[in-house]
């Protein structure tokens, strides 16, 4: 279990660390190039979900990631299985949900500034970014989800 800890609080400190620089260096020049035509790093405050996604009450978001959160801390108290696979990808998934939990409650935003950009054009007459600008948080959430994935197929798994 001192692993999941570990994981998770790191998740969350690397998190804010990135949020606070992002704040400060970001914020005023909106974008920097870091490789011409696939990676910037560009300041955005999200008030909603994945993809920008507004599910109304900032109460009910910030609520609901709460109770996920805890869901998933009871479920990994409760179960057996210690494998660092199964360990890691929750950590990774609390230590993210953890991380951009708090910007909400505190900002009522989640800053990002990680920006892939893959496409921006046209699809179905109306322009659009293909990957949204995310952050630490959002990484090791779906990093996490995708070790799950494979651990489910028993990659990480004992058996």
């Amino acid at each position: 279990m001192i692993w999941f800890v570990t994981i998770a609080i790191s998740v969350i400190i690397l998190d804010q660390i990135t949020k606070i620089l992002a704040i400060s260096y970001l914020k005023e020049p909106g974008s920097i190039t870091i490789i011409p035509d696939w990676f910037k790093l560009t300041y955005t405050e999200n008030t909603g979900i994945a993809f920008g996604v507004d599910p109304g009450s900032r109460m009910i978001l910030v609520g609901g990631t709460a109770a996920i959160l805890a869901g998933i801390l009871i479920y990994v108290l409760l179960s057996k299985n210690r494998t660092p696979g199964f360990l890691t990808a929750f950590a990774l998934i609390l230590g993210g949900g953890a991380g951009n939990l708090l910007d909400r409650a505190t900002s009522g935003r989640v800053t990002d500034f990680l920006h892939l950009d893959l496409y921006n054009g046209y699809i179905f007459n109306t322009w659009m970014s293909l990957w949204p600008v995310f952050n630490i948080a959002d990484s090791a959430i779906t990093i996490g989800a995708f070790m799950l994935l494979l651990w489910h197929n028993s990659i990480f798994s004992d058996s």
